[in-house]
């Protein structure tokens, strides 16, 4: 095994956890990967040696590298089209069985997601490393370009926040199920009065290159989404997408489009179709029973 080599396979060790970090920083899956690629791209290019700690000098970098992300999303006041299919990866709890720790922590991350995106990326990177995964104050301070003690502010408010706004995963899981099902119903039966109940007027459609191959073009506003779904999700399955309420819609035993929705007070705010073969086979998908 040459040296490039042995870097790449030290570096797959770290992987999931680079993804979790980069994901609850930038609450996209696709992004999420982005930054991780940008993170071996800087490894290539560093001289780490034989560094006792190359998890955390990773774990550092793809926190700067989500942070660059974050600022330059929010310079540009967009957000991605890529899919934002919520899929915490790592972060095991002890004592819970794996079913119901998938359910359970992907039902908090994404309660985690809305309301993480109401933070500042500093406050975001602060709560994220330290309160998700344990990175010390003097090692987050350097990132934010602040110190330790204002760091530890940054934390403690941002964590305030998020413990008064997060939803009971239990209740927020079955009522994202509902209204997934409701939608599935109202789009299958051609109800455009029951669809735009479940939109949110400013309800947003994105598509991935290969969804929009298909025909079917991104859009905005509840009624042009319910006139895009109305009598054509016929064979859209219902399925647990990364552990949370979506579809699926599978041809020749394998899935070919994800349906992925945001939920926000009981109401659909954005809606991800996904075909791309690389991601389709990055997530865990299993169909419900209807």
């Amino acid at each position: 095994m040459d040296e490039q080599e042995l870097l790449a396979a030290r570096f797959e060790e770290h992987r999931t956890r680079l993804r979790a970090v980069a994901y609850r920083m930038l609450g996209s899956a696709a992004e999420s990967d982005d930054a991780v690629q940008g993170t071996w791209l800087r490894l290539t290019r560093a001289d780490v040696g034989d560094a006792a700690n190359l998890g955390g000098w990773l774990t550092t970098v793809v926190a700067r590298v989500s942070l660059d992300m974050l600022r330059s999303r929010e310079t540009r006041r967009e957000d991605p089209w890529e899919s934002r299919l919520p899929g915490p990866a790592g972060c095991q709890d002890v004592g819970i069985e794996p079913e119901e720790q998938a359910e359970l922590t992907d039902s908090v991350g994404l309660a985690l997601l809305v309301v993480l995106d109401t933070l500042s990326p500093a406050e975001r990177l602060a709560f994220v490393l330290h309160d998700m995964f344990a990175v010390p104050f003097d090692e987050i301070a350097p990132i934010v370009e602040l110190t330790p003690a204002a760091t530890r502010q940054l934390a403690s408010g941002a964590r305030r926040r998020v413990q008064g706004t997060v939803p009971d995963p239990g209740t927020d899981m079955a009522r994202r199920r509902e209204v997934v099902g409701a939608f599935l119903a109202a789009s299958r039966d051609g109800d455009l009065e029951a669809l735009l109940a479940l939109l949110d007027p400013d309800v947003v459609l994105r598509v991935d290159p290969a969804a929009a191959r298909s025909g079917v073009a991104g859009t905005v506003g509840a009624t042009a989404v319910a006139g895009t779904f109305a009598g054509r999700v016929s064979a859209a399955q219902p399925a647990l997408i990364d552990g949370l309420p979506g579809a699926v819609w599978t041809s020749g035993g394998g899935p070919r489009v994800v349906i992925g929705f945001t939920i926000e007070a009981g109401r659909i705010v954005s809606i991800e179709l996904v075909a791309e073969a690389d991601h389709l086979g990055r997530m865990d998908l299993r169909i419900l029973d209807v």
